[in-house]
């Protein structure tokens, strides 16, 4: 087995406009709190090569991923199956597109964006070098928070205690994966593989960074000289970090906390993993789309007149949240009508992708996943180690679970309106279906 890491400062310029927390609030960078990276990871088995690149950034859409693994073939001739673009969610990174309202999209930076990722990429394959690989799972406690099922953000000082914990930990990831690779009797890189919406900075925060997975990786990074730490996230639909909605300056001071709590976690784990046997890599990626809500033309045109009635009313200002709501909502649904009117469908093609490394499988899925679909996947998994990773290769939004679908509330309702297209029909079962499927073909003889 032969590992390589690339690592690619991926840092837009301040006065870019940050990702999420409501439509149109012009919430632009002022200074850089942590840079932002590409890490990448290429695995090498037998003449089979592979390569994951992690990016702080909240997502890519498809585009961007398909120009990075043409910039990758090009260089160094890995096939489009095998370059797998994840993205660790970071809402202190610029936005990427894909969400009306939600962030505006700088040009200059996605034009560069796809060559900055590829040369991650290219890096990792390039330094490809013998090696091993070793794995530990440990706790990790008091960072994440059930927003489904336990409600909202809580007081400061209650969250920020030492001894803090959920009201159920169960609806949370209360362990992370750890991955250590050693070269030539020294350490070169590690993976961390967690499920938590990184959001400790919100709304009222204008500081680009990784948000507290970004600072604690870099800080493990600087702790370890030499080696490119990569952030998987795992299933954080419905999970947010346990500090949230705060003011910035409370914000930024209880990022350092949570990152604590996680490099915490990640430091046993890198001492105490032990060597994984890795006898072969593979690779699948399926196109997909998943089955929406049939919605009639007639309901559509009511709900737009709807909005327009909002926006129509005498004294309407940009200054009022329902306005700029009413805004979005409409252009969306001009949108989904005249797709329809077209006779396109509005279920947006997307892909999955599955890496197997030994027994370790990376499930990577385009949505923010909740909780009670990893572990339906991880529960029927053929794999040793089954990781299913949202916000990979795409950015189509929440999976819901069955529970978050039946209450119909933002996951589900509301964030399928600003990504333009309709509320999934049963996106729990297919995906869950769809990701089992890839664990079984990754588990084939290849």
């Amino acid at each position: 087995m032969r590992i390589g890491f690339g690592k690619v400062d991926i840092t837009p310029r301040i006065g870019v406009e940050l990702l999420g927390f409501g439509p149109f609030r012009n919430r632009r960078s002022v200074g850089v709190r942590d840079r932002l990276w590409a890490k990448a990871m290429a695995v090498e088995v037998g003449g089979r090569a592979l390569a994951v690149v992690s990016c702080d950034l909240g997502f890519v859409l498809l585009p961007t991923t398909k120009r990075v693994r043409a910039l990758v073939k090009e260089a160094v001739g890995l096939g489009e199956d095998a370059v797998m673009v994840h993205c660790t969610h970071t809402h202190s990174g610029p936005a990427t597109g894909g969400t009306l309202g939600w962030g505006e999209v700088d040009l200059p930076y996605m034009e560069l964006l796809p060559r900055r990722i590829a040369d991650a990429c290219i890096q990792a394959v390039q330094s490809l070098a013998p090696a091993e690989l070793s794995h530990a799972e440990v706790p990790c406690e008091g960072i994440g928070l059930n927003r489904e099922q336990d409600g909202g953000a809580q007081p400061l000082e209650v969250v920020l205690r030492d001894d803090w914990r959920p009201p159920r930990p169960e609806l949370t990831d209360t362990r992370c994966h750890v991955f250590r690779v050693d070269s030539g009797g020294k350490p070169i890189g590690f993976l961390s593989y967690f499920g938590c919406h990184p959001v400790v900075c919100c709304e009222d925060t204008r500081y680009i960074h990784g948000d507290f997975v970004g600072v604690a990786t870099n800080m493990l990074e600087r702790e370890n000289p030499g080696t490119v730490g990569l952030f998987l996230q795992g299933a954080q639909g419905d999970i947010n970090s346990c500090v949230v909605h705060k003011p910035e300056r409370e914000s930024l001071l209880a990022l350092d906390v949570i990152a604590a709590r996680y490099a915490n976690a990640v430091r046993p784990g890198l001492r105490q993993a032990t060597p994984v046997e890795v006898d072969s890599v593979a690779c699948i990626r399926q196109d997909a789309r998943f089955p929406t809500l049939p919605i009639p033309l007639d309901e559509l045109r009511g709900w737009l007149a709807e909005q327009e009635a909002i926006l129509g009313r005498p004294g309407a200002s940009d200054e009022d949240r329902d306005v700029r709501m009413a805004t979005v909502r409409a252009v969306t649904l001009r949108k989904l009508i005249a797709r329809l009117e077209a006779g396109e469908s509005p279920e947006d093609p997307t892909e999955l992708q599955g890496f197997r490394i030994g027994p370790v499988a990376l499930l990577g899925s385009p949505f923010e996943v909740m909780q009670a679909i990893k572990n339906d996947v991880v529960a029927r998994s053929r794999h040793a180690l089954p990781l299913v990773m949202g916000l990979a290769n795409d950015g189509l939004g929440y999976a819901p679970d069955r529970d978050s679908e039946a209450r119909a509330g933002y996951a589900a309702r509301t964030v399928p309106m600003i990504k333009g297209t309709f509320p999934f029909r049963d996106i729990h079962g297919e995906l869950v279906k769809a990701l089992l499927r890839l664990d079984e073909a990754l588990a084939e003889p290849q």
